[in-house]
């Protein structure tokens, strides 16, 4: 009996330290980030290259609500809101309570505390498909609707499993969640909300990305990938004007 009661309370210990080691949240961080540097982080993202609309959550404070700050509310009115239990979170390396690491994009993603998942929704509606980056400790889904907060018919189902400590990764230098890999839902029809679901403080979101099956702003090219696109240029006008010289000798025979 003495046995078994050890080994019930040594596994509800181990419970307690696993859980709050692999929750994204970490509960006992001390805040230190001020508003200063999380509305900096924010304006350094107001421009997004090449038109892509990627929502990268910088410029929310931590543990503050999404809502509408992709929809006038402060950050870049691209008509997109989210459901009132969709959060930040910032690194905890960068003042955040955030248990991860190595995220796509420095310092902030989106998770959710409670609520069963985080609500997208897109009134004016988008096509073709979006992406994202993700970190799990569980498996979740994501449900891709043409009605608001997550009604009306079901165009699109992406499962995802955990991943977040995959290839033996570290922090930078804390963090559990140190993993993320890229997601890509296509889908035919308009779409206007999108639900992420699983397991609650157990999984995070970055970079989601409209019309795109990969996440994150198109690439500017390098220098060198200019000079290769000028050659190509080059090429291909020479190539043209070599074929109508023909075409004007061949007429003039």
């Amino acid at each position: 009996m003495k046995k078994f009661t050890f080994l019930i309370a040594l596994m509800f210990a181990t419970g307690i330290v696993f859980g709050q080691l692999a929750t994204i949240h970490d509960p006992n961080a001390t805040v230190t980030v001020t508003q200063a540097q999380i509305n900096a982080w924010g304006h350094a993202n107001q421009i997004m290259p090449n038109n892509t609309i990627v929502l990268n959550f910088e410029g929310i404070g931590n543990l503050a609500s999404i809502g509408n700050y992709y929809n006038g509310g402060g950050g870049p009115n691209v008509g997109v809101y989210f459901g009132g239990t969709t959060l930040a979170l910032i690194d905890e390396d960068a003042g955040g309570s955030g248990n991860f690491a190595n995220e796509p994009s420095p310092n902030t993603v989106m998770f959710f505390l409670s609520g069963g998942g985080a609500t997208m929704n897109v009134p004016a509606g988008f096509t073709t498909g979006f992406s994202f980056y993700y970190s799990s400790n569980g498996q979740g889904t994501v449900y891709v609707y043409d009605g608001l907060d997550g009604t009306g018919n079901l165009l699109a189902t992406q499962p995802f499993s955990s991943n977040y400590s995959n290839n033996s990764c570290v922090g930078d230098p804390n963090g559990a969640y140190c993993h993320w890999d890229p997601m890509g839902v296509s889908f035919a029809g308009v779409a206007k909300s999108v639900s992420f679901t699983g397991v609650e403080d157990h999984c995070a979101f970055d970079d989601v990305t409209f019309g795109s099956i990969t996440p994150g702003p198109t690439a500017v090219p390098t220098m060198s990938q200019w000079g290769l696109i000028f050659l190509a240029l080059a090429l291909l006008g020479v190539g043209t004007a070599y074929i109508l010289r023909r075409r004007k000798s061949e007429i003039a025979i």
